[in-house]
Parts: structure tokens; C-alpha cells; sequence
């Protein structure tokens, strides 16, 4: 942990509205992309990011650096507040479950083969498909490919183990694929 950072979370605890300010600065906009890949609707983004720099500020004691980095803390607090959300949402979502059948056939070859071309067509198509995917898996997804997170920061935030979500990866990956395939028929 930096200087920086430590300097930060003290004045967390002491409630410093600066702190909370540069909280807010440093954070507020992974936590905003967090929150709106899985809470779709803007105006319920907004306030599941309210919520969790509430939860933030009030709970900023039960930090601990030596199990996750600051950032990570506070993603696993908006992924929860997020999937909270929509678990008290009473209006359900229905994904399909076609893009399950038939991706157990799917060669990593093919996946990679679907996945792996940067062409903006490519692009264009991963994001429609990412649109099909159930929130978690969808999120699941953009935290290891868009933000880079390694297995061991995506298991702290879904409070899982970094083999888990490997597998869970993989198999998304493939549904993924199969979503791709649907979409350019």
C-alpha cells in the first residue's frame, strides 16, 4: 500500500470531506462503470453508486489491506450493492438459455478464433453479445478483459476462488462465442 493510500483510508476514518472528496475522485468512475454493467438503467446506476460510497465511507474500519488493495475493496463493495439490486428488483430478466446448448462442443481454438480478432466488426459484435449475457457473467467478463483484473482480484470481488472463475471464465467465454454465432446468422 503507498503513502498515498494510507494517507487516503486515515482520513477515511477520520471523515475527512476531502478524503471523501478524493475518494470520490480516485474511484468514482470504475465504481460507475462497475455498477452500470450490471444495473443497465442509468437512474438506478446512479443510485446503486450513491449506496455504495455510503457503504464506503460508513464501513472504511473493516478495510484490510492485506487481503485486497483499496480499489479492489471498493469494486467488490459496488458489485454487491449492484447484484443486491437486482436481486430486490421484483421485475425479472429472462436471458435464454440457447447460448448454453452446444458450448461444451466448442474448441478453445474457435473460441479464440471468434474472440481473438481485434477487427471493429469483431468489437462491434462481443459488445451486442455481452448484452445477452446474465449481469454476473457480463461483469465477469469485462472485469477480466476490459479492467484487467487478474483471477485472484475477481475472486475477492465475487467472493469466489480464483479457479472458479477461471472455470466460470472459460465457460462464458464459450457461451460468448455461441451468442456471436446466433447474432451473425
Amino acid at each position: 500500500m503507498t503513502e498515498t493510500e494510507t494517507n487516503l483510508i486515515e482520513g477515511l476514518r477520520k471523515q475527512s470531506p476531502q478524503a471523501q472528496q478524493e475518494m470520490l475522485d480516485r474511484y468514482g468512475r470504475d465504481v460507475f462503470a462497475q455498477v452500470v454493467r450490471i444495473v443497465s438503467q442509468t437512474e438506478n446506476a446512479e443510485e446503486v453508486y450513491q449506496d455504495v460510497f455510503v457503504k464506503v465511507f460508513s464501513h472504511i474500519g473493516q478495510f484490510d489491506g492485506d487481503r485486497s488493495s483499496l480499489r479492489t475493496w471498493v469494486i467488490r463493495i459496488a458489485y454487491n450493492e449492484a447484484i443486491s439490486f437486482l436481486r430486490r428488483k421484483s421485475a425479472p430478466t429472462v436471458y435464454f438459455d440457447d447460448y448454453d446448448r452446444g458450448i461444451e462442443t466448442l474448441t478453445d481454438a474457435e473460441v479464440d478464433e471468434t474472440l481473438g480478432h481485434a477487427s471493429q466488426e469483431t468489437v462491434q459484435l462481443i459488445r451486442a453479445a455481452l448484452q445477452h449475457l446474465p449481469p454476473e457473467e457480463r461483469t465477469l467478463m469485462t472485469m477480466f478483459y476490459y479492467e484487467e483484473m487478474s483471477l485472484k482480484e475477481i475472486a475477492y470481488v465475487t467472493e469466489s476462488i480464483p479457479t472458479t472463475v477461471a472455470s466460470r471464465l472459460c465457460r462464458t467465454r464459450k457461451k460468448l462465442c455461441r451468442i456471436i454465432k446466433m447474432l451473425q446468422a
